[in-house]
């Protein structure tokens, strides 16, 4: 998965618990159940891992983070972005921009192709 699908994909899993928290705040009884986005994400973006059976705990743990680490890394890469860019709107006080706002020009600028 390319690293603009991954920034879209997290871009949408942000806008769906923005949605999610607003619903509530408005209706604390709201049935707000999630759609699994985070789980489909890692489980399009997690590989499997075959471990032989005579490995050490030592070579277990070392292939899980060679084989798991670079897609962990993506997808908090992808969180981290979005989040920095809604601290730098909240911290410059700009108050005609919402959080829903900054998530809907991030998806846009990844949708058409865009890169950091």
């Amino acid at each position: 998965m390319e690293q603009r699908e991954i920034m879209q994909r997290s871009v949408g899993i942000l806008t769906e618990a923005l949605e999610m928290r607003r619903r509530l705040r408005e209706d604390p009884d709201a049935d707000v159940t999630r759609n699994g986005a985070v789980a489909g994400l890692l489980e399009e973006m997690l590989p499997h891992i075959q471990l032989p059976a005579d490995a050490s705990v030592r070579e277990v743990a070392d292939i899980v983070t060679a084989k798991l680490g670079p897609a962990i890394v993506q997808i908090a890469s992808a969180f981290t972005h979005a989040f920095v860019q809604l601290a730098e709107i909240h911290d410059e006080g700009r108050t005609d921009v919402s959080s829903a706002d900054v998530l809907r020009s991030l998806s846009l600028h990844y949708e058409a192709g865009g890169e950091r």
